[in-house]
């Protein structure tokens, strides 16, 4: 049926009157209806399909987006180009990638290099989001602040560019893991942040709070912009609450943070917040303020990198806990870290399929000397214990006393906490103890069981340590083997002297066993320094030198008879003696069987210890 209506009528009363002659009609025959002298018919009603403009899809799918949907396209891509095109040019010449390059090295397939991707105009030839990441939100932050398509701007300007507000929030795939992300823009203000960008940020740590999602912190930025600090400095909602959000994260999701510039002031914090920091060698820096700064306040000349370099901060701040070699270096660092980790803390580590340990366990014994002072390097026991490439040493410059590392035995993730005897004789010193109490704890916030290793004379004494807290630092220690209800196994591997053994988890503290080795001494300190203490009158007494020494060899004797593993096994101070060749398996087979026990802490707000 065709049905011709007046010129002024509009396709919405065209449309009205094919569908109601159609409800009148019983034959099912199409509505045509034209307007004016159209040759076309404006509407065409189809009982069977509704009612459809000539042009307009049939099912077939031919219709495409329009120029509305175009313009935001172009918009969006202008967004993702960054800041101005000098300051991207420049990222080359420092080795570093453009943010969006970054984002494509981390949940991409491609494998970016510095300037690689620059198209000839200058601008960043970075198509399209990462095939893994699932969504990014504010990129129109600012935008109107910026963007010529804005009503409120009047002149464009690209030195003015300000896309996403310089940071970027989001959640992508990350090695097979969901995370959440933030990233600093250096090509927008050098990274810093402002009002919105603030906003994401905070939005995004919010989140993470509700899903229980790992947080990665892609660090480069100068800290705030302070000609605009009234947007985000001081208020409820501000910058500030960076910290508090850092705050309530740490412990609930593990938070990784990679540094790939210089982060000063407030953009300093959140590395040191963060569960776990990488530094990049020859890019990266932190600062509580920067060099400039420093030489107005205090007068001292100083460059950035002698300032909060990774050579400050991994080998004496110990605020970074791994150095990359380069971008690419610290997202494999990153990547092998988060296998070891819960996505939060009500979740348990991931399982991996068990390897044979690199050295064989038979070795171990070789590797222990029966002199209590010679010294060896522990990792040699770590390998002959764990799974073959499975060692992952956190702070290895800082407080190295003492080995601080995820490994996995027969897959099964556990935090190593190994007394470091090729170091000044394993000795504990203040910032051995500060970083071993920091990794128990992380261990025991993400459900990652406890192997300690023993060997120590105990903590060490002198007036510098005193200076330096090694009672403080000592305590701290204590405290987080103290309260770490994961499941713990502590071996004695040779000296366990002084309140080393506390520290290390020895029998008082809880440990689901308490193993030694053949070579295994429990003591309030070794043969040496106890001979002098009990016996040094009498033995000055014996005018006859060789008298005396044979005497003291004597005493030396009966004191480490009384102190060796089989005495404190005959008194059933520990649970058992190990064959050094059956320590792994013996390990294994207690980590499976206490997997699943459950510790109570008294019933308190929380502890005092900080």
């Amino acid at each position: 049926m065709k049905v011709r209506i007046a010129q002024a009528a509009s396709h919405e009363e065209a449309a009205a009157i094919a569908s109601a002659l159609a409800r009148h009609r019983a034959d099912g025959e199409p509505i045509e209806v034209y307007v004016g002298d159209a040759a076309e018919p404006a509407v065409v009603h189809d009982p069977d399909g509704g009612t459809d403009a000539p042009g307009e899809s049939d099912g077939c799918g031919d219709l495409g987006p329009t120029d509305r949907e175009r313009a935001l396209r172009e918009e969006i891509d202008d967004i993702r180009a960054g800041g101005p095109a000098k300051y991207r040019e420049r990222l080359a010449d420092q080795g570093k990638l453009f943010v969006r390059e970054r984002l494509e090295l981390w949940f991409g397939d491609t494998d970016p290099t510095p300037g690689a991707v620059e198209d000839g105009d200058g601008s960043a030839g970075v198509e399209g989001d990462p095939s893994g990441m699932l969504f990014e939100d504010g990129k129109f932050a600012t935008f109107d602040a910026w963007h010529p398509d804005s009503p409120d701007v009047d002149d464009t300007d690209d030195g003015g560019r300000l896309p996403a507000d310089g940071l970027l929030t989001g959640a992508a795939d990350f090695d097979g893991r969901r995370v959440h992300f933030m990233a600093n823009d250096f090509t927008v203000k050098a990274g810093s942040m402002a009002e919105h960008g603030v906003e994401k940020f905070l939005r995004m740590q919010q989140r993470a709070l509700k899903t229980g999602r790992p947080v990665l912190y892609l660090m480069d930025s100068s800290g705030g912009r302070i000609d605009q600090q009234r947007g985000f400095f001081a208020n409820r909602e501000g910058i500030g609450k960076y910290y508090y959000n850092h705050s309530m994260l740490s412990g609930r999701v593990p938070q990784v943070c990679v540094l790939y510039g210089p982060c000063i002031a407030g953009a300093a914090y959140t590395p040191v917040f963060a569960d776990f920091t990488v530094m990049v060698e020859d890019m990266s820096a932190m600062a509580i303020a920067s060099p400039r700064m420093v030489e107005m306040v205090t007068g001292e000349e100083i460059d950035l990198q002698e300032l909060g370099g990774p050579e400050v901060h991994a080998r004496h701040s110990g605020s970074a806990d791994l150095v990359a070699e380069d971008e690419h270096h610290a997202r494999d660092l990153v990547a092998q870290l988060v296998t070891y980790l819960p996505d939060n803390s009500d979740e348990t580590p991931p399982r991996a399929e068990s390897r044979a340990p690199a050295k064989s366990p038979a070795g171990i014994d070789s590797v222990v000397p029966a002199e209590p002072n010679r010294g060896y390097d522990v990792h040699r026991v770590i390998e002959r214990v764990a799974d073959a490439g499975s060692v992952f040493e956190l702070q290895p410059e800082f407080g190295p006393e003492i080995v601080t590392a995820f490994a996995r035995i027969d897959g099964r993730p556990v935090g190593v906490v190994a007394n470091q005897p090729a170091q000044r004789a394993g000795a504990i010193f203040p910032d051995a103890a500060a970083k071993a109490a920091e990794f128990i704890w992380k261990c025991d916030a993400f459900n990652v069981p406890l192997l300690y290793l023993c060997d120590t004379p105990g903590f060490m004494a002198g007036s510098q340590v005193e200076k330096e807290g090694i009672l403080e630092q000592g305590k701290k220690m204590i405290y987080a083997t103290s309260s770490a209800t994961v499941p713990k196994q502590c071996v004695v591997v040779r000296k366990a002297y002084g309140a080393g053994i506390y520290a290390m988890s020895g029998p008082a503290y809880g440990p689901e066993s308490t193993l030694a080795l053949p070579s295994g001494e429990i003591a309030i300190m070794g043969p040496e320094a106890a001979i002098n203490a009990v016996y040094a009158n009498k033995l000055d007494e014996i005018d006859d030198s060789e008298e005396r020494r044979r005497r003291e060899q004597q005493l030396r004797e009966e004191y480490r008879e009384d102190i060796d593993a089989h005495r404190m096994a005959s008194e059933v101070v520990i649970d058992e003696i190990v064959p050094p060749s059956e320590l792994r398996e013996e390990l294994a087979a207690r980590f499976a069987f206490y997997e699943t026990v459950e510790k109570e802490l008294p019933d308190k707000k929380h502890g005092t210890v900080l």
